[in-house]
């Protein structure tokens, strides 16, 4: 069953149960304002019978001889509803009954006719018939000097009298039907238009390739649909920019890794018996494939970039890390080296790639500078970031260059003599991107240039000296 369909089933099963109840409430509230009306109405032929009893008769201005009579002259004066009647008991038997034909005869009901004539105080009650539930009121009557005992039986017709609650709930069952088709049909509209941007993503989800993720979802509104729907926007703007870079880098690394495959073929293929010819053969191929090694272990190192557990975070001195890098620095070349400055704390980082990032960019400036030119390592906090950079005196970097050298397989115009792969200063860019920083560089052509690795200061301990 589809999302549309479950939602609609059950707005119009809480619409349902929401009718249903309102017809039983409305039902029970009619049936006791029913009962109490009733109950009313024998009260009242109780109160009118004893103001018959306290008067005179107009016409002779005495009292009826016996109680027979008081109830029959009663009975003609009084007319009942259509959903009640009147008789008299005479001595334990019915007597007279109104005019008016009832919907069951009461009074011949011998059974309930010599129940009802024990009463000798009012009595009220309900007794089932052929037609129903009906309410009754035994009021007692007597008159002075006449042994006979009397009463009047006033009956009113409950199931008679609720054929009005009937019609109204079956107006209402009738509305309601009518108001819960209507639910359905506007439930169902609604809820297609709501789902909609859940049907396009659907849609965009199976139609993606890998060829072809350039399909958007049109977004209208601000609700959590709407969200969704810019939420998958977002994702597929990273999938097509992922999808392209992954593109780009294998082209780039076939390309790099194909130049020394080639290489150590042709001489492999050119070799001859000749030991000289062999040693320079064999040096060669050892130098392509250190070469080949060096790009792979690169290209591990930027594909773990990602992952989360790249970095193995610990408590770092930064004055033990920075000397300690320009210790494992100095014998890469004659070069003059220097120490700018060290701060004096320990941070939360991973050192081991912090140091990793250090020698890359040192690695890089031994590059770019020759013999006796000046090398730094340096080390700052604030109070809010970190700062580890390498600075140098050599060529400096092209401003043509310097967005293109943090790209992988990307050189500077001036890196000419340059045998690496292009993949070192973007290793220094991934380690600084895991920190939760970035690389910056500052240079001018012939004044050397400095690479500036910063992160937030996200935890810091004051080192203990």
């Amino acid at each position: 069953m589809s999302a549309r369909a479950r939602i609609l089933g059950w707005v119009l099963l809480v619409v349902l149960l929401a009718l249903a109840g309102t017809l039983l409430a409305t039902r029970t509230v009619l049936h006791n304002q029913l009962d109490q009306r009733l109950d009313a109405e024998i009260s009242h032929e109780s109160s009118k019978l004893r103001a018959y009893l306290a008067t005179t008769d107009a016409t002779t201005g005495a009292r009826p001889p016996d109680v027979d009579a008081v109830l029959h002259r009663y009975l003609e004066r009084n007319l009942p509803e259509q959903h009640e009647t009147f008789f008299s008991l005479v001595d334990g038997a019915a007597a007279r009954r109104s005019a008016v034909e009832p919907p069951v005869r009461l009074d011949t009901d011998r059974a309930l006719v010599a129940e009802l004539a024990q009463a000798t105080t009012p009595r009220y009650g309900t007794v089932e018939t052929a037609v129903g539930s009906v309410r009754y009121g035994v009021l007692p009557v007597s008159v002075e000097g006449d042994p006979q005992r009397g009463a009047l039986v006033v009956a009113e017709f409950v199931d008679h009298a609720a054929g009005q609650i009937d019609d109204v709930l079956r107006v209402m069952a009738a509305m309601s039907g009518a108001a819960l088709v209507l639910a359905g049909l506007i439930g169902w509209l609604v809820a297609g238009r709501i789902l909609a941007p859940v049907r396009e993503v659907r849609l965009a989800a199976e139609q993606i390739g890998e060829s072809d993720l350039t399909r958007r979802i049109d977004v209208r509104g601000s609700d959590d649909v709407a969200a969704l729907g810019r939420t998958f926007n977002t994702m597929l703007d990273r999938l097509e920019r992922a999808f392209a870079d992954q593109r780009e880098f294998i082209d780039d690394a076939g390309h790099e890794l194909r130049t020394p495959i080639t290489i150590v073929r042709g001489h492999l293929e050119l070799m001859r018996d000749d030991p000289e010819d062999l040693e320079v053969t064999r040096r060669l191929v050892q130098d392509e494939l250190g070469r080949m090694q060096r790009m792979v272990d690169d290209l591990l190192v930027l594909a773990k970039s990602g992952r989360p557990d790249f970095l193995q975070p610990g408590a770092v001195d930064l004055a033990d890390l920075t000397v300690e890098t320009l210790a494992k620095a100095r014998p890469l070349a004659e070069r003059a080296w220097r120490l700018d400055e060290v701060a004096e704390t320990t941070v939360r980082a991973d050192g081991q790639r912090l140091v990793q990032a250090l020698l890359q960019l040192v690695a890089n400036a031994v590059r770019h500078t020759a013999a006796g030119q000046e090398i730094a390592v340096g080390s700052a906090v604030t109070a809010t970031s970190v700062r580890l950079w390498v600075r140098d005196t050599g060529e400096g970097v092209p401003p043509d260059s310097r967005t293109r050298v943090f790209e992988r397989f990307k050189r500077g115009s001036n890196a000419a003599g340059d045998d690496g792969a292009g993949l070192g200063l973007p290793i220094v860019a991934a380690i600084a991107g895991a920190h939760g920083g970035t690389v910056h560089l500052d240079s001018e052509p012939g004044e050397g240039a400095r690479f500036t690795v910063e992160f937030p200061r996200v935890s810091t301990v004051e080192a203990v000296r």
